[in-house]
């Protein structure tokens, strides 16, 4: 007898899952000095603590995903949570870097549990509540992010590193419970199976562009290594690509990405991506600037923690609300709104940077606008693709994301770090860092503004937006 799904516990299991991998995305990175001082790793090291986690994220999420679409969500689900937990129990009695690696790895795979919870959302809930649910997860997921930079510092500094790891591992195993109890399988699930040289060609392209977009600022621009892992990224993506339009079992169907709601939201998604991530891990660095460099305002750990903190409370309220705003304005609206206010936001922090006040009103400013971006993202995806692409195609859109993470990281770095005078960087490098950021999230404001062109009407009360597929309408439904 088929197990009866459980909304409320589904919902719980989900929102916890995504809570503690969100969190262990950006939750050493403040501690990270600490980490190594104890850990024996240098600088070296210290990114691979950061590095590790994000490309075993980025192969995990689309496989998994898809691993989840085929076999059932029910079963692959559990299965991430499983390797979080023991990889936290592992990061948390790390005796050195290796050891930490590890750990960190097996926490990576809990990367798929983001498509495969807004499946199993999609599988559980009645249409007309699947946007305020995907809305309400998504809230979650940032938050998740963003507090993990927030609170980690101080917990570190007064408790140690190693108790940083408690929190995620309750959560991890109330999530499993929760997922035991409330999850079920019933939407219908995609046939074949793994195109296994799909597979190896996607996840080598990732690891190929993660690595240097990573490290690059450390290895140096003009390292051979650098340029050969982007060749080598480029000649593997084409490879990909090809694969995938001649099987016929392909891992990403690439009809899929071709639809309107797909690739625009992939797009918005990259840029907004690079200009959230680029100021999450700038603004405390700005904010914590001695005042006696002309500029900064010398915010210590915990100020720093008060001026992010609207940033987390709008991100949070506005996912909340985007569900009711959705019957009444239309997604690639609202995406295309949440991505101009982000713009404006990173504007004003290269304008306006003189006080914590100041920055703590473009925090909020910027969680408005990411909460917007993120929850509004994978309810365009959802509603574009069958339900038995949910998993590949959220997956795959985390995935973009994360790119354009890991690129805004990079170009904030590059631009902050050649200003560098004395050791220290300057307030033009920081103006033109932001100025940047800004700008890449404001080509977001625009390109949702194709599916308008596309499906014009507004959505009717109570259902579900629905967005020009490009599949024929049995594929889609």
């Amino acid at each position: 007898m088929p197990r009866v799904p459980h909304p409320r516990l589904a919902f719980a299991a989900i929102a916890t899952a995504f809570a503690v991998v969100s969190s262990l995305q950006s939750f050493l990175i403040p501690a990270l000095s600490q980490i190594g001082a104890d850990l024996g790793a240098d600088a070296v090291g210290q990114t691979w603590i950061i590095t590790s986690w994000l490309i075993t994220a980025a192969v995990a999420t689309p496989l998994l995903g898809r691993a989840g679409d085929l076999v059932g969500r029910r079963r692959v689900f559990p299965a991430a949570i499983a390797a979080v937990g023991v990889g936290t129990v592992v990061a948390a009695f790390a005796p050195n870097l290796t050891v930490m690696l590890l750990a960190r790895v097996l926490q990576g795979l809990g990367g798929a549990i983001f498509p495969l919870g807004f499946g199993i959302a999609r599988d559980t809930f009645p249409a007309h509540r699947v946007p305020s649910v995907i809305g309400a997860l998504s809230a979650i997921m940032a938050v998740g992010s963003g507090l993990g930079t927030v609170i980690s510092g101080p917990i570190a500094e007064n408790f140690g590193w190693r108790t940083l790891f408690a929190l995620p591992l309750v959560l991890a195993v109330g999530a499993a419970a929760l997922a035991a109890l409330g999850v079920a399988d019933t939407a219908e699930r995609a046939r074949g199976g793994i195109n296994v040289a799909a597979a190896v060609l996607l996840s080598g392209w990732l690891v190929a562009l993660l690595l240097p977009l990573s490290a690059g600022n450390q290895w140096g621009w003009d390292s051979p290594l650098v340029w050969v892992l982007l060749g080598t990224a480029t000649v593997l993506l084409v490879a990909w690509i090809t694969v995938e339009l001649r099987s016929r079992t392909p891992l990403v169907d690439m009809r899929m990405m071709r639809i309107p709601g797909v690739w625009t939201t992939n797009l918005t998604a990259l840029v907004t991506g690079a200009g959230m991530f680029g100021v999450w891990a700038f603004l405390p660095r700005l904010a914590e600037t001695p005042a006696a460099s002309g500029f900064g305002i010398g915010a210590t750990v915990s100020l720093t923690g008060l001026i992010m903190l609207p940033m987390l409370v709008t991100m949070a309220t506005v996912g909340f609300v985007v569900g009711p705003l959705s019957r009444r304005v239309p997604f690639p609206a609202l995406l295309a709104t949440g991505a101009a206010i982000s713009a404006l936001s990173i504007l004003s922090i290269a304008l306006f940077h003189d006080s914590a006040w100041q920055l703590a009103m473009a925090a909020g400013g910027l969680g408005i606008g990411t909460g917007l971006t993120v929850a509004v993202t994978p309810n365009l995806i959802v509603q574009s693709v069958p339900a038995s692409q949910t998993g590949i195609a959220t997956g795959i859109n985390a995935n973009i994301r994360t790119i354009g993470g890991a690129l805004g990281t990079t170009i904030f770095t590059t631009v902050v770090g050649a200003s560098i005078v004395g050791g220290a960087p300057t307030e033009a490098g920081y103006i033109a860092a932001f100025a940047v950021g800004a700008s890449l999230t404001a080509v977001g404001a625009v390109v949702p503004l194709r599916l308008l062109e596309v499906r014009p009407r507004r959505p009717r009360a109570r259902t579900i937006p629905i967005v020009e597929t490009g599949l024929p309408e049995s594929e889609a439904a």
